[in-house]
């Protein structure tokens, strides 16, 4: 950092500045902002909620850009303690590397899925207020999850989450959706409680429930710290659709509306995955989380090689991309065998770390689109039956673009972010002498090679005669387009360890 730069950025008391913004507030304020547009949808009629709702979600996009961007030129985490208490007796909110991260594709993903719903307006495919009020509520909660310090503050961000989400599977009151959002909340909860348990154990163990109080006195040899970790990931892993628990997620997240799957698959899940993450990167002792890593690898390897299958054999589109995002989500604990859980990390580790986390940012894009694209081919067609989307590039040809460019993110193919992410992980296990994880990493690129292609080559045939199809605006697929070239443009990232991303790191 430039003398130029410490001296704006620093006050006398050494608190940040950007624009004369203190960041301690600004992790409260990325919270509380989302909620302040249910009082115009409440208040006012659903075009002026609809309108408020977007221009908080650019607001919230502007603070989060504010937030990462003080963490980067100051090189060291913003954190803020609630009423001025500090742990254990207050609640801290910090942002590091990873987490300002976050937050910023958290908010543009929103925004780009606020848009997309935006232009619907004048079709049967406009949404309620109920919509916009529950994706609203899953800004604030992904926000809370992004930065909350504490392990009841993440429960309840999570609750917040679940009961914001599963009323998105089934806005429109179908029978197959109303059973699908049963499945889900039924994992939920399942996963809450268990989730709450290891908490409670935490607590008993340490007598603090702040990740970083608590990571500092718990004992490695101790039985209730394994139990505990246990029980929190495993209810994370419910929530996560991490395999086998995956069950819930394709009925679920092919079932909603368009632009409420896009939400789900793209961020929602992010959530359990990041606390995941947390729990044995920052929490567990560093000798059990190293005997924990290769099973929740294992896990991983589960869902890209079984959940892939399953991606291929599907008939319909929304079901393929559903079961596509159980598989990809796996790629992330492949990082796990690949890093220290604290301390620092050689060359191989960083871009194993940097590979994990650019990989959850270029599927949130990524999967945004596909869905989005989806949703649009879908409406266009009448349906999403795979074998007849004959026509669907001429029907819908941005809609059909902004899946192939998605897909090639999924594939791992230059110049997207997936590829970048994929080379990353790939490198470190070469590097580290862990060959199993590279040969995963290939596998899982050709089977999602196999069924995005196998959707584009069904939609670039020709229609049949009888066909008819519904014109659809391409402001509205515009949108779908705009996410996946954003997955793209992350492949220009150099092939090297990111430090931002380790800005804060134990």
């Amino acid at each position: 950092m430039t003398q130029d730069h410490a001296s704006f950025l620093a006050d006398g008391s050494g608190h940040l500045l950007l624009a004369g913004l203190p960041p301690g507030p600004l992790l409260a304020l990325v919270i509380i902002l989302p909620l302040a547009g249910l009082v115009p949808l409440l208040l006012a009629g659903p075009r002026v909620g609809e309108w408020a709702a977007m221009t908080l979600a650019g607001l919230g996009l502007a603070v989060a850009t504010i937030i990462a961007l003080q963490v980067w030129w100051s090189g060291t985490p913003a954190i803020y303690h609630l009423g001025g208490w500090r742990p254990p007796l207050g609640i801290a909110l910090r942002a590091d590397g990873v987490s300002s991260v976050l937050l910023v594709m958290s908010a543009a993903v929103f925004c780009g899925i606020g848009l997309f719903a935006t232009t619907g307006r004048d079709r049967k495919t406009s949404f309620p207020p109920t919509y916009w009020m529950l994706s609203l509520c899953v800004a604030s909660g992904l926000n809370l999850a992004f930065l909350a310090q504490d392990l009841f503050t993440l429960y309840v961000a999570l609750e917040l989450l679940t009961f914001a989400a599963v009323p998105l599977v089934c806005l429109e009151g179908k029978a197959a959706q109303l059973e699908a959002a049963l499945t889900y909340l039924l994992f939920a909860l399942l996963g809450s409680l268990l989730y709450l348990l290891g908490a409670v154990l935490i607590y008993a163990e340490t007598g603090t429930l702040d990740i970083g109080l608590a990571g500092q006195r718990l004992a490695a040899d101790s039985a209730m710290t394994g139990i505990a970790l246990a029980l929190m990931s495993a209810g994370l892993a419910a929530k996560a659709a991490l395999f086998p628990l995956y069950l819930w997620l394709p009925p679920a997240h092919a079932g909603a509306p368009p632009a409420a799957s896009a939400l789900l698959s793209s961020l929602v899940i992010k959530a359990p995955i990041f606390l995941l993450l947390r729990i044995w990167l920052g929490l567990a002792p560093a000798d059990l989380a190293e005997r924990a890593a290769p099973v929740l690898a294992i896990l991983g390897t589960g869902a890209i090689l079984f959940c892939g299958l399953r991606a291929l054999g599907q008939t319909r589109l929304k079901l393929l991309i559903a079961y596509s995002t159980a598989a990809q989500l796996g790629y992330v604990f492949l990082m796990l065998p690949l890093v220290k859980s604290s301390g620092p990390l050689t060359i191989p580790e960083a871009l194993a770390w940097t590979g994990g986390f650019l990989h959850i940012v270029s599927h949130a894009f990524a999967k945004a689109a596909m869905f989005m694209a989806a949703g649009v081919i879908a409406e266009a067609l009448g349906h999403d039956r795979i074998r007849a989307l004959g026509g669907a590039a001429q029907a819908a040809p941005l809609s059909v673009a902004a899946f192939a460019i998605g897909g090639l993110s999924l594939m791992g193919l230059p110049p997207s972010g997936g590829f970048v992410a994929k080379v990353m992980l790939l490198t470190a296990a070469i590097q580290q002498g862990v060959p199993w994880i590279a040969v995963v990493v290939l596998a899982g690129g050709l089977l999602a090679g196999g069924y995005v292609l196998r959707v584009v080559v069904c939609a670039l045939q020709r229609p049949e005669a009888s066909a008819t199809f519904v014109q659809i605006s391409l402001r509205r697929q515009a949108m779908a387009l705009v996410l996946a070239v954003a997955a793209i443009v992350l492949g220009f990232i150099p092939l090297e360890p990111m430090g931002f991303l380790l800005v804060g790191r134990p």
